[in-house]
């Protein structure tokens, strides 16, 4: 048997134990449960403003053809009585670290990928816990029995797999109504052709719309024509890498494990302005106020960066982005700020900024870090800023700030809200 021939015959023997846990509209059914009276109603967690974006939408908005990423002057049109709520990222995570500790009662092997949702392997519990379907369907129970949430799980040999069945399993939204899907779908190894053939190559991670045309001009529009194209063909086509990952999902081949450990790559943050910023003054402030978010989310998780990115987006929506790698990696707003200013220094904001963000990516663990001469005397940067960690978790968020960088009325990373009173008009 070919190399090639060996993986095929592998997907086939391996037991289906990776479950995929995606909860369900999660920002807006989450703001549905701490606002009981919303429940039913169309709600829409975003910026409301005429650059405002939808964020998350709940299953009574997607009847009316509401969707996230969708400008929300959009979605007021489509759905004139949606409640527009601008989000409490604080709370989402809050909720989500006590979904996935029910998650930890199945399995260690919780690879969270974002708030609300996660790969398992629950391949170790099957003799304690029962079977991955029973397993499923009793997270599916606790989540909603502890949280009154809702969220769909995929069950599959591998985390490809696992992740387009939790996609198959949600909740279908038709013309006038939301449909209850499946909440459980299993895929088990003999039927992976079957499922993955009829399904559109879109779905296979990394085909874009590029990719997608591409092939759709070769006439090959499902995942089944897709596994018909020998391998070195899409090598061919393709390169190496991206031709071999096709070939590879394409049959149902995955073999990244679930890892628990895995580290966020980056952490960022970005606001849409209520109108056009032109001065390099004014967009930093707005720096220096991002920069302190990202720093303290930084500081809180132990981990520090050493590349930082700015992005900019001018009125005319051309998107730019700037980077500059450190020697040592930075976790404070001021080391933060500095090197994003001089960034944003090379760029002329005259034309107009709609939008600023700011990056740290290149992560590490913040205590791994060179000494430096100033560490030696105390009352060092990371020290000032760790008491403002401290008085922030007694007092809270707004307790303190850096001088002249209180949020401006509407500056929210989905786009900036209405004025007191319009909405709803």
């Amino acid at each position: 048997m070919t190399e090639s021939g060996a993986e095929h015959g592998e997907v086939g023997r391996r037991a289906a134990t990776i479950l995929h846990v995606d909860m369900d509209a999660f920002f807006a059914s989450v703001e549905q449960v701490r606002h009981p009276e919303l429940r039913g109603r169309p709600v829409l967690v975003g910026g409301s403003g005429e650059r405002g974006v939808v964020a998350a939408a709940s299953y009574e908005a997607r009847v009316y053809g509401v969707h996230s990423a969708m400008p929300s002057v959009v979605a007021r049109r489509l759905c004139p009585d949606a409640v527009f709520l601008p989000g409490d990222h604080a709370h989402y995570a809050a909720v989500s670290r006590r979904v996935m500790a029910i998650f930890g009662r199945f399995t260690p092997l919780v690879e969270p990928l974002s708030l609300d949702e996660a790969f398992l392997d629950v391949g170790g519990s099957v003799a304690l816990l029962g079977s991955p379907e029973a397993q499923a369907s009793e997270i599916r129970r606790i989540v909603l029995a502890e949280e009154s949430l809702h969220c769909s799980v995929g069950v599959a040999p591998n985390k490809f797999l696992a992740k387009l069945a939790s996609q198959q399993a949600k909740p279908r939204v038709g013309e006038r109504r939301t449909e209850a899907g499946a909440g459980v779908l299993v895929i088990d190894a003999e039927g992976v052709e079957g499922f993955l053939r009829p399904l559109p190559v879109s779905a296979v991670w990394g085909v874009g719309p590029r990719t997608a045309e591409r092939l759709e001009r070769l006439g090959i529009l499902t995942v089944g024509k897709l596994a018909e194209v020998p391998e070195p063909t899409l090598l061919d086509l393709f390169g190496e890498a991206a031709g071999r990952h096709l070939w590879r999902l394409s049959r149902g081949i995955d073999d990244r494990a679930v890892d628990p450990d895995q580290a966020a790559k980056s952490v960022s943050h970005e606001e849409t302005f209520a109108e056009d910023r032109t001065t390099h003054a004014e967009l930093e402030r707005a720096l220096l106020r991002q920069a302190d978010g990202v720093a303290g989310r930084l500081r809180s998780a132990g981990i520090a960066g050493r590349t930082v990115t700015l992005k900019v987006r001018f009125a005319d929506f051309n998107t730019v982005t700037r980077s500059q790698t450190r020697g040592d990696p930075v976790d404070t707003a001021a080391e933060i700020a500095e090197v994003a200013g001089e960034l944003l220094a090379e760029l002329d904001p005259s034309p107009g900024v709609r939008l600023l963000g700011v990056g740290v990516s290149g992560l590490q663990d913040a205590t791994v870090r060179q000494l430096r001469f100033e560490d030696l005397g105390g009352g060092t940067r990371r020290d000032a800023e760790r008491m403002v960690d401290q008085i922030r978790e007694r007092f809270g968020r707004d307790a303190i700030a850096p001088g002249g960088t209180s949020p401006a009325p509407g500056e929210r990373p989905w786009g900036p809200d209405e004025a007191p009173g319009e909405q709803g008009r």
